[in-house]
Order: structure tokens, then C-alpha cells, then sequence
């Protein structure tokens, strides 16, 4: 019953389709932190990782009962429209068979299910080729559950870049400009304005993505790409964050704690940033990490607790809604995120149940047409912002089936210049 209750609840959640575009669908209510790792380090929620590497993706059902969950695995272009390879091109063995690693919770109040499921493995034992890849798992009844994208890459392609101030003077303390260029080296870039596709990510956040951008000026094999408008990015700020990874003490971001059937934790009330001065404060990026002092095993020891999150805030229009917003979700905006307004405290405030660990987040306002306008958000955008950037570059070979994934590149805003 409890799992019919929480399918419910998962119907509330847009799923978005366009034609043949692969969309992620959001977890429902019942699966919790969805992480993905690679050479044993955890990784952000958009995996970007080199061809041959292994990946782990795991996550918990809350409803504990040891439910059978089964995965399949897509390959898909640089605009997610699937690839025209067959399977047996891109897969050595077969998918859409069950999750079988999983291991029950120990000692917590909530009962959950964690599930891990490795790649490679005696099914897929490998990945052939580079690209997109959308990662979907469904349940017993062969009901999709939820989906997660992920990229494989080869470095054959140079990427080099660097972040600029805007050249705006409207905009120059507001955003920052991605400039980068691509050095073929020993690869031929045949026609590279049709052939080539970038994608360039903040924080390894889709949601903000630029793509179709075209290279400026080439230079034997090097591409340059040192537009202004059109690679730039609102600089945001810094994010907030907490940890709670002792379940029974207070820290600097969490106020008070309430033992009821499971554990509240109230966090300080954030402020509206976006009139005050720029103020660096170390994060990660809008990331999380899952880890506890109450046993050795943080995948099925450490505790589910709500966390009360609230942010001072003048009203809003009719039609808009403020948003907790972070990787924790994949940065999506459901109505497991949504707040509500406190008249006489004049806050935003709402309680999501999240693992133990260390979160970031921001607070985002969202449009009637579920837009996001980057302009006016509490937090407001400040160039000085640290932020992680990400270039990834697809080839189209002449006479290819498929978007390669040839090359990727990062860069970090901390070393911006005029």
C-alpha cells in the first residue's frame, strides 16, 4: 500500500518528453540520493567519465521491503536523440536485467534499501563507445522509476579554457564568460562548424547548459571560440551549506534538533543575498556527501532526517515559487523542493528528507511557466564567485553513425580576468 501511496505521489512530478529527446525523469518520493562513483571517488551528479573507467550508481528506497529493480542502458547523441548504433555496437553483453547487489539499513529509524549496481559487470561487461548515455531504472511491473544521464569520453580532442569578466558594463559584475578553444592535434576536423558540437556546463548542471555554439575562427586544427554574450554564465553565488553527520549534536548551520519518529533538523534561517556585498564561503559546488559518525558504513548506517531549510524573503509575484535547489535532486524543481511563505516571519520554509552528510544548496525562484529567471534570485550574481566549468566536445566523423565524445575540459572561475 505504502508503494501504490508514494507511485501517487511520483505522478505529481513533470516528466517532460519531446519527440525522440531522452529526458531524465525525477526520482520519485521513495528513492533517495542517487550517486554515481568512478575509481572509487564519488562523483556529481552528471558523471563525465573517460572511456574504459569503470561506474557505480547507487541509491536507497525508503520503503525498505527489498524491492526488485531492473536497469537498461541507451546510447544517445550530443543532443539526445538516440544514436543510430545498434546495441552490440556500443554494448559488449545485454542490460534490462535486475539490480542484485543490495543491502538492507542497520540501525536507523527510517528502513531503507540501498541498491549498488557496477559497470562493468557479468551482464555489461563493457561500454564500446563514447557519448551520452542515459541510465534508467524500472521496477517489477516494468514502470519506469527514474533515469540519470551520464557521458563517456576519449581524450583526443585538446580543450583548453579560461573564464572572462563580461564585457558588458551592464552585466560585468553579474556574469561570467567561458573562452576556450579545441586543438585537434592528430585527429583531421573535417567541415568543424557542422561537424563539431559543444556543450558547456556550470557546476556540471544541465539545467544551464549552452550548446550550439560555433567555433569563431580556425586555425589549422585549433578552433577558437572567444565569444562574450554567448558563453556566458550568471555568476550566482556561493552556496549555502550544512552537515549533520553527528545525528545528535547541533553545528554552526544546524540551530536545533527534534527526535520525533525520526530526526528534525532545523537549520539557521539564510538570508537574502542578493542586495548584500559579495562574501566568499568555501563549497562544493552545489554537491553532497554522504557520511555519518553513528557507524563505519554510510551507505546503510547513516540516518534519513528532515531537514528544515528557511530563507528570509520579500513576497513573491502571483504565479511564482521559491525552490531548494542543488545536486542533491539533480537540480531539479518538483514539488518535493517547493516552500512555502511564512507571512509573519517573512520567510520561505519547507522540510525535505535527505541522508546524512554534507549539503550544498541555493534557494531558486521559479517563473508561473516553470522557468528560471538566473536575473533575480535571492542569493543575486557576483563575478567574483567561485563556480566549476566543463567543455564537452562531440565529433561527428564524415560518413559516422554517431556524436563521438572526443574531448572535455575544465576550468575554474577562480583565476578570472578582465
Amino acid at each position: 500500500m505504502r508503494r501504490y501511496f508514494f507511485l501517487l505521489l511520483s505522478l505529481l512530478i513533470p516528466i517532460i518528453t519531446l519527440g525522440q529527446i531522452a529526458t531524465e525523469v525525477p526520482a520519485p518520493p521513495y528513492i533517495k540520493t542517487v550517486q554515481f562513483s568512478a575509481g572509487g571517488q564519488r562523483l556529481a551528479q552528471l558523471p563525465i567519465i573517460q572511456l574504459g573507467t569503470g561506474l557505480e550508481i547507487s541509491f536507497d528506497d525508503i520503503i525498505g521491503d527489498e524491492a526488485d529493480y531492473f536497469y537498461k542502458i541507451t546510447h544517445h547523441n550530443a543532443d539526445w536523440t538516440p544514436s543510430d548504433l545498434a546495441r552490440s555496437e556500443w554494448m559488449d553483453g545485454m542490460d534490462n536485467v535486475r539490480i542484485i547487489e543490495y543491502e538492507n539499513s542497520v540501525a536507523v529509524l527510517q528502513l531503507y534499501t540501498h541498491y549498488r549496481l557496477r559497470i562493468p559487470n557479468r551482464n555489461v561487461r563493457r561500454l564500446k563507445k563514447t557519448g551520452n548515455y542515459l541510465f534508467s531504472v524500472y521496477n517489477e511491473d516494468q514502470e519506469l522509476v527514474f533515469s540519470r544521464k551520464f557521458m563517456i569520453y576519449s581524450p583526443a580532442l585538446a580543450v583548453g579554457a579560461q573564464v572572462k569578466r563580461a564585457r558588458d558594463l551592464s552585466l560585468v559584475d553579474k556574469k561570467q564568460v567561458l573562452r576556450f578553444f579545441i586543438d585537434g592535434g592528430d585527429t583531421p576536423l573535417i567541415n568543424p562548424k557542422q561537424t563539431i558540437k559543444t556543450v558547456l556546463l556550470q557546476n556540471n548542471n544541465l539545467q544551464t547548459a549552452i550548446t550550439g555554439i560555433k567555433p569563431q575562427y580556425l586555425l589549422g586544427n585549433r578552433l577558437e571560440y572567444r565569444y562574450d554574450e554567448e558563453t556566458s554564465f550568471w555568476a550566482g553565488n556561493e552556496f549555502f551549506g550544512f552537515e549533520n553527520k553527528d545525528i545528535r549534536a547541533a553545528t554552526a548551520m544546524v540551530q536545533r534538533i527534534e527526535l520525533k519518529s525520526l530526526y528534525h533538523n532545523y537549520l539557521f534561517t539564510n538570508p537574502w543575498r542578493r542586495d548584500d556585498i559579495y562574501t566568499y564561503n568555501p563549497d562544493i559546488n552545489g554537491n553532497f556527501v554522504i557520511t555519518t559518525l553513528q557507524g563505519q558504513n554510510p551507505d546503510v548506517e547513516a540516518e534519513y532526517v528532515w531537514i528544515h531549510f528557511s530563507v528570509q524573503s520579500p513576497p513573491l509575484k502571483p504565479g511564482q515559487q521559491m525552490h531548494v535547489y542543488g545536486n542533491f535532486n539533480n537540480y531539479a524543481t518538483t514539488p518535493t523542493t517547493r516552500m512555502r511563505w511564512n507571512e509573519r516571519s517573512r520567510t520561505f520554509s519547507h522540510a525535505i528528507l535527505l541522508k546524512q552528510g554534507f549539503y550544498n544548496y541555493r534557494f531558486m525562484i521559479v517563473e508561473e511557466d516553470g522557468s528560471i529567471n538566473q536575473n533575480y534570485q535571492p542569493s543575486g550574481n557576483f563575478w567574483q564567485t567561485e563556480n566549476e566549468y566543463q567543455i564537452l566536445v562531440y565529433y561527428r566523423r564524415p560518413g559516422g553513425r554517431f556524436d563521438e565524445l572526443l574531448g572535455y575540459g575544465t576550468t575554474n572561475s577562480q583565476n578570472i580576468t578582465n
